[in-house]
């Protein structure tokens, strides 16, 4: 069970460096006991495959956190949508986001989340692991009128490629191939296997 990974902690924090709810969700669902500290940085990349693009923007993001605490386990996370060579994050405006879903229509394209963990014990960073999931997601072909009304709900404001496949976009997705909650946000079943792999390493030495 993930709630093992509780035990394994030994009374550390696990502090999740990301405002989104889907993540919390995530982590509460499998019984990862949890707190949430946000990152204020600004997102600086200098990559270019998204793969490479996430996992940077995850380690930014938990480093900035870490810098505030003094023990805990840090996770920080990133997905964007790849598609015919693009990324794409989350919309800037209504017009990106009809743009970004009349591009995913019909195609089969990439969600990439990275993930970054970082283990720190009276100050000092002792270990991390950083690591990047990939998820295929074919999309139904969509008229325009199915973009703008789905536009029209809100939901695709703060999502990247302008979907949540957990909310009413679920309706579009005709498969996936990999992991479904990759596509949500956090790569759980990847995450845990690695929180146990790096727990069990410090509780040994």
């Amino acid at each position: 069970m993930s709630s093992r990974i509780n035990e394994l902690a030994q009374g550390l924090p696990i502090i999740l460096g990301s405002g989104s709810p889907r993540r919390r969700e995530i982590l509460s669902q499998v019984g990862i006991s949890h707190t949430v500290m946000v990152s204020d940085m600004e997102e600086v990349i200098t990559k270019s495959e998204p793969d490479q693009v996430v996992m940077e923007l995850a380690e930014q993001k938990a480093s900035q956190v870490a810098k505030e605490v003094l023990n805990g386990v840090i996770i920080g996370a990133d997905t964007v949508v790849a598609s015919k060579g693009k990324i794409l994050g989350k919309p800037k405006d209504k017009n990106d986001a009809f743009t970004m879903l009349s591009q995913l229509s019909q195609d089969m394209h990439s969600v990439f989340t990275g993930v970054c963990i970082l283990l720190k014990k009276d100050g000092v960073l002792v270990d991390n692991i950083i690591f990047c999931e990939e998820t295929k997601v074919k999309m139904c072909e969509l008229d325009e009128e199915e973009i703008r009304d789905y536009i029209a709900t809100g939901e695709p404001r703060d999502k990247a490629g302008a979907y949540a496949i957990q909310g009413m976009a679920g309706a579009f997705i005709e498969r996936i191939e990999g992991d479904y909650y990759n596509v949500v946000g956090l790569p759980i079943a990847r995450l845990v296997k690695e929180l146990k792999c790096l727990l069990k390493k410090q509780n040994r030495e």
